[in-house]
């Protein structure tokens, strides 16, 4: 496991020399940003990046009411059982979105091996969610060889969107045994980043917040995370809530998406994108965007002024029947 690790290091090249063929560079950059795309179509989920950094120096009290509750979840596991995060009520939980081609989360595994071993008895547990789209065999190959000690479960998209869109691996969320997120780690971190916030959660009783938390390293607060609904998950358009309106509404709304590009670059309209990339947070957002508007609920955008777009009236308010 060491040998793969150094493996995947960068190799740095003879530094003494001074002279460097110019078209070599400009090959290697082309190279560089077919191998880039490649990996951005072969997997939905962009890398998070590296990160090594520094607590933040001021972060909001935990006790604040914006600390928001995980989503329930219930997955399968790799031995085929059912997984419930409400199986886990009243511990620590730390919920690791990865994958096994995913190098940083590669970097990650032994940490969290020995963050399971040293606070497990203590009411302490690692879930790991493989995001890989290849069956549950490769995940099991790679569980078995990285000798991993803690529940592992299948993703899909629906728990991203519960988890406010999980767009890059890995990213890991600790969870209180109150059952609040208290921090979002986007991108890889130190074992010892988690073993701080593990240990200060891990002195609480399962219903008091922690006062005066504060995350580690490169994280998000709790408060500051914006969550999925059920309701968004599980959409006829994926991560926006239609759920209020009308069949003839959606149809409508449906039309109004299709009438407008995504901007992330993929050349669909927007609910194409919504349907075929799920993890799109542009699409995400432009679409809830959409919806308001639709709904009379906000201005059109500036976009649509400036292109000179026809306004619809607001749709009529969803029936309740």
């Amino acid at each position: 496991m060491e040998n793969e690790q150094q493996s995947g290091l960068p190799v740095h090249g003879n530094e003494e020399k001074s002279i460097v063929n110019r078209g070599k560079v400009l090959a290697g950059a082309a190279a560089a940003v077919v191998a880039v795309v490649g990996l951005y179509l072969a997997n939905r989920y962009w890398i998070a990046p590296l990160t090594m950094h520094q607590a933040q120096a001021h972060v909001k009290s935990a006790s604040d009411p914006d600390q928001p509750l995980a989503p329930d979840f219930t997955l399968t596991a790799l031995n085929g059982q059912k997984l419930s995060l409400a199986d886990y009520k009243g511990k620590v939980v730390l919920l690791d979105f990865w994958a096994t081609w995913c190098g940083p989360c590669r970097i990650e595994i032994p940490g969290f091996i020995e963050l399971q071993n040293k606070y497990r008895d203590q009411g302490f547990t690692v879930i790991g969610i493989s995001m890989d789209e290849g069956g549950p065999e490769p995940v099991k190959e790679f569980y078995q060889d990285y000798k991993m000690n803690y529940p592992v479960a299948l993703g899909n998209q629906t728990v991203s969107e519960l988890y406010g869109g999980v767009y890059g691996l890995p990213t890991t969320f600790v969870i209180g045994r109150d059952g609040r997120i208290y921090s979002r780690h986007p991108g890889a971190e130190p074992a010892s980043v988690f073993e701080d916030e593990v240990k200060t959660l891990l002195g609480a009783n399962g219903t008091t917040e922690v006062e005066d938390f504060h995350p580690a390293g490169h994280a998000t607060p709790g408060d500051k995370i914006e969550l999925g609904t059920p309701e968004e998950a599980n959409s006829e358009v994926p991560g926006v809530d239609v759920s209020k309106l009308t069949a003839v509404q959606k149809a409508d709304f449906k039309k109004v998406l299709q009438k407008e590009q995504c901007t992330c670059g993929c050349k669909f309209d927007l609910l194409k994108c919504r349907l075929d990339d799920r993890s799109c947070g542009i699409s995400r957002k432009m679409a809830k965007e959409e919806l308001a508007i639709f709904l009379g609920q906000a201005e059109p955008l500036a976009s649509h002024k400036k292109a000179g777009t026809p306004q619809s009236a607001p749709a009529a308010a969803p029936s309740r029947n």
